[in-house]
């Protein structure tokens, strides 16, 4: 990911391009080919000499950041689906194929999810 000067010139050879296209060309994508377009513009409002946020760096010398922060909430989706993500059943340590048991508690709209195994 380029800085400072290096971004700048850059950025300005891209000028005739999309957002997305500079962003990427200056090398602000993510392992998932997610564009990075906080830290892109974070890093533009930078190398023009504006100092934001705390300062704080991470253990690669780059920005801290938190990332996406789990939700402890969802909701019931358009097809009646109720989607429990990623991140809350590595928080659990569940694996791919783990069954349960589903136990409704309708009084106090409560669901269990109760380990078969």
């Amino acid at each position: 990911m380029l800085e400072g000067k290096e971004l700048l010139e850059k950025a300005k050879l891209l000028s005739k391009k999309s957002e997305e296209e500079i962003a990427k060309g200056c090398g602000y994508v993510g392992p998932s080919g997610r564009i990075l377009r906080k830290s892109f513009y974070r890093a533009l409002i930078e190398a023009k000499g504006y100092k934001i946020g705390n300062g704080r760096l991470g253990k690669n010398g780059n920005r801290a950041s938190r990332g996406r922060q789990t939700e402890f909430k969802t909701k019931v989706h358009g097809n009646g689906n109720l989607l429990i993500g990623h991140a809350y059943t590595k928080k659990l340590g569940l694996e791919p194929g783990q069954e349960f048991k589903i136990d409704l508690k309708k009084d106090s709209k409560t669901i269990y999810l109760i380990p078969l195994n």
